[in-house]
């Protein structure tokens, strides 16, 4: 079978077109391959590699001196005040949250996020009071729930109404889908309309450019489509997860109790910051592995054929092909490398926004229509997560396949259709991926 074949063999509908692999497309390296190293940088700022810890990256090119074991050591890093950490925080590292087996992977944490309608029905980010309130933060959804003193320590008013909790998004295999190019996305969403007789259109949101000031791209990352590139996603997350200002995002949400000064991350001695060495760690990892043996039992080929059958592919996408190397994306700040060009991967999702009857009601970068709608969890690594969808509040696969409303309402009644023992295949192909 060719690579154009297998491009085929995963795509249904309109979208087969536009996404079909090049003929010199070649499959993603697949797997867990970054065990944890533990705390890997020492007091003087030396690499220590945990004995026995091998990780292995997707091949990926690493820039003078780097490699990517640092890339690790830094993703696995954690701090302190003394280091930039808060003053409000929700961990002291992005392998705190971003672990589970391996380093990158999605986790049980969650943030929490809240806010509240104006009397016109607009969202407003909440003011929340710290230092018993002689101070405030502003200007964004998130609570963080830890903070390096009681005086800075986030407490939710009353009046923010609107709350939820975000569930940690899996980083591995991302530079992949960094490397696919927006016109991808921008094509997927405007075929889901032809595909779903008009009840499912997927929305691309344009989100600015961190790297790049004045450009702008494709939301990708984050359950509102917040950053479209995985810079974006480290500056954006050092800070408000970590309290680490960065370049991309230089100032602190406040200074109660800071003992630092602003850069707090400033390059090393190879010229990279931890954002660089962040970034560089996302892009270098393999993309999520299927569980192989369950995968090719009958009964999850069945349950392939019947996700594909009943429409569940049109938003969870099976198969996405990245950029040919050398392509110059994310407005000219990054250069897709030979390790992740012309790659087929299978994420099983369209990164687009949808209404799905679990919207939380919060507008993060897009326009006030996206305040219900997430992000489409991409489904690759599923056999090693424990509770799903945005929330982690279903237990269950059922369960979160139940919760599908809005724009998958007639998918699920497909669903509900399909006999006991074929709705136990579409949940064991589930299973397997």
């Amino acid at each position: 079978m060719t690579h154009k074949k297998i491009a085929f063999a995963f795509i249904t509908g309109a979208a087969a077109i536009t996404l079909v692999a090049q003929q010199s497309a070649t499959e993603a390296p697949a797997g867990f391959t970054t065990p944890t190293l533990g705390q890997a940088i020492s007091s003087t700022g030396e690499l220590t590699v945990t004995p026995g810890s091998h990780s292995i990256s997707n091949g990926i090119a690493e820039p003078p001196g780097d490699t990517f074991a640092l890339d690790q050591a830094q993703f696995e890093r954690k701090h302190d005040a003394s280091t930039g950490l808060g003053p409000v925080f929700n961990g002291t590292a992005c392998v705190e949250c971003h672990n589970n087996g391996v380093a990158g992977a999605a986790s049980q944490f969650t943030e929490q996020r809240v806010g509240h309608n104006d009397a016109n029905g607009n969202f407003v980010n909440p003011t929340i009071a710290i230092n018993e309130g002689a101070n405030t933060i502003t200007g964004r959804s998130i609570v963080n729930d830890r903070s390096i003193c009681p005086q800075a320590q986030e407490h939710l008013p009353d009046t923010e109404n609107i709350r939820t909790l975000r569930a940690v998004l899996n980083t591995l295999g991302d530079g992949f889908v960094e490397a696919v190019g927006d016109q991808t996305f921008l094509a997927i969403a405007a075929s889901q309309p032809v595909q779903s007789n008009g009840m499912i259109q997927g929305e691309a949101i344009q989100v600015p450019i961190l790297e790049a000031p004045g450009q702008t791209g494709v939301g990708k990352f984050g359950w509102k489509d917040q950053d479209p590139t995985i810079l974006s996603f480290s500056g954006d997350a050092y800070l408000n997860e970590m309290g680490v200002t960065n370049r991309l995002k230089p100032k602190d949400v406040t200074t109660v109790c800071k003992v630092t000064t602003d850069l707090e991350d400033t390059p090393d001695a190879l010229g990279l910051a931890d954002i660089d060495h962040f970034a560089q760690f996302i892009r270098g990892t393999q993309a999520p592995p299927r569980d192989a043996a369950l995968a090719a039992t009958s009964n999850a080929i069945a349950g392939q054929n019947l996700f594909n059958l009943i429409g569940c592919a049109t938003c969870h996408v099976p198969t996405l092909t990245t950029q040919p190397p050398g392509t110059i994306l994310n407005g000219g700040a990054y250069t897709v490398p030979v390790a992740l060009g012309n790659k087929i991967i299978h994420p099983y999702g369209d990164y687009l926004l949808h209404n799905v009857g679990t919207g939380d009601g919060i507008v993060q970068a897009g326009p006030a229509d996206t305040a219900n709608k997430l992000r489409t969890a991409p489904l690759w690594g599923l056999h090693i997560k424990a509770r799903f969808m945005h929330d982690n509040a279903s237990a269950t696969l059922s369960d979160a396949i139940q919760r599908h409303g809005g724009e998958a309402q007639n998918v699920i009644g497909t669903f509900n259709g399909l006999t006991a023992a074929q709705q136990q295949q579409l949940i064991t192909f589930l299973q397997s991926l």
